[in-house]
């Protein structure tokens, strides 16, 4: 349990960063549908260039899944300078599209849907294994469990005040996107962490 509930953070960290490049790529492709000629080579070479960042991420997701800690904490490294490569090709996009406000909308949201899927994901996932736990510190996972719900329902709330604003440029939307990320990456770790000190010790 030790183990695996330390990979935990990291696997569940390269999952929700999949989830958010599988729905940035289906919010293009529909753009792409109607999109005038001229524009739309240009938009489909961008489309192309982020299946590719995300397909390369995929795959050292994918040999690294069944991997230790140690092998884990290493390929994080890796995999965020894909995932900084495919959020910057996002930004070049919106900021050489011009005024391109419902698609960053209709991006933003596709995104922020994924991250409240991973949030929800995530807290199951902690739950199984939490009840797998016995013990008297079962309270503590209860607590982080909390925690982690508290902390999504929060960060969803917040996404969803930029969504109904409508007008924000994609800097601001990106922004609240990474700080959700980095309150999901912090409260997963958490999370993991408190089951991880109820394992056994060596």
């Amino acid at each position: 349990m030790t183990q695996q509930s330390s990979t935990h953070f990291y696997f569940n960290w390269a999952k929700e960063r999949i989830d958010e490049m599988e729905a940035a790529l289906a919010s293009f492709e529909v753009k792409a549908t109607a999109t005038k000629a001229e524009s739309k080579i240009k938009l489909d070479e961008m489309i192309a260039d982020l299946k590719k960042r995300r397909d390369e991420f995929q795959a050292l997701f994918k040999t690294k899944a069944e991997a230790g800690e140690t092998v884990w904490a290493s390929a994080k490294t890796e995999l965020e300078k894909h995932w900084a490569g495919f959020e910057a090709q996002m930004k070049t996009y919106f900021e050489s599209a011009g005024k391109q406000i419902e698609q960053q909308q209709v991006t933003f949201k596709d995104i922020a849907a994924a991250q409240a899927k991973a949030w929800g994901e995530s807290a199951e996932q902690f739950r199984k294994a939490a009840a797998k736990v016995a013990g008297a510190r079962t309270t503590d996972l209860d607590a982080a469990l909390k925690r982690l719900k508290s902390e999504a329902s929060e960060t969803e709330a917040r996404l969803q005040k930029l969504k109904q604003a409508g007008n924000e440029s994609w800097s601001v939307l990106s922004a609240a996107l990474a700080e959700s990320r980095k309150s999901f990456d912090q409260a997963n770790r958490a999370a993991w962490s408190a089951l991880k000190d109820l394992g056994p010790k060596s």
